[in-house]
């Protein structure tokens, strides 16, 4: 019952994001600069910044996103069932993240993105309270990305952590028709926590399909402090990861 009910609200936050984002699809037919397109998803494990958001268990997801070509300038939303409010002792199972920024040249072959990203868990019910703001910038070079983001909230019910920083250094290269190698590393901050402070990465491969993209990582952190308080399992162990994914 827990898992139907994962779903169901799940897809019900999803056919939200849908009506709300169904004017901008109509605009598109009009105007081409104006792009709208969908995101659905089925993962093994919910991993996040190398942590498992749903106790190392599947996890069903999907958005919406629209950008405005000419300007760089985009909105977005994304939703996934998650279980680590529950097991914190609060409640939600879902969260949802909503998103909106600009991007473009700096020059050519050097790209640049900035934005800000909520990240909402509805009914978490925990103090302090999970929901999360970041402000983020990006520059890319070829297939290779760095980006910073930094909260201006407390980090995912974090007490005192404002100020946080997360550093993503990823490389996504074309290694045979069809065939993505996926690299990343990444530093996790936690501002006046800094024993809870980590490093991740993950090596994998992204499988176009042509009907859907099957992606295949091996996941991991350097810490073993987030710990599930349901059943002990370190939440960052390194782990394989298994996503099929559609954009549409």
């Amino acid at each position: 019952m827990k898992n139907l009910t994962n779903q169901f609200t799940l897809a019900a936050s999803l056919a939200l994001v849908v009506a709300a984002f169904a004017p901008l699809a109509h605009a598109a037919d009009d105007a081409p600069e104006h792009a709208v397109s969908y995101n659905a998803a089925v993962t093994s494990d919910y991993r996040y910044r190398g942590l498992s958001q749903t106790r190392l268990q599947p996890a069903l997801q999907g958005g919406a996103d629209y950008t405005h070509s000419p300007s760089g300038f985009y909105l977005g939303a994304w939703a996934s069932t998650i279980k680590w409010t529950k097991d914190l002792g609060g409640d939600g199972s879902v969260e949802i993240d909503l998103y909106g920024g600009k991007r473009g040249e700096l020059s050519p072959g050097v790209s640049y993105d900035v934005g800000g990203l909520y990240y909402a868990y509805p009914s978490n019910d925990l103090n302090p309270d999970a929901d999360t703001f970041e402000l983020y910038a990006q520059l890319g070079y070829g297939p290779a990305t760095l980006k910073y983001s930094h909260s201006t909230t407390n980090l995912f019910g974090t007490a005192d952590s404002k100020g946080s920083g997360y550093v993503d250094l990823s490389v996504n290269q074309e290694i045979a028709p069809g065939l993505v190698l996926n690299l990343h590393a990444g530093r996790q901050m936690v501002k006046n926590n800094g024993a809870f402070s980590y490093n991740d990465y993950k090596i994998g491969v992204t499988k176009d399909l042509g009907f859907a993209s099957l992606a295949l990582a091996v996941v991991g952190t350097s810490t073993d402090l987030y710990l599930s308080p349901v059943n002990g399992k370190n939440l960052g162990r390194t782990g394989a990861v298994v996503t099929l994914s559609k954009t549409f």
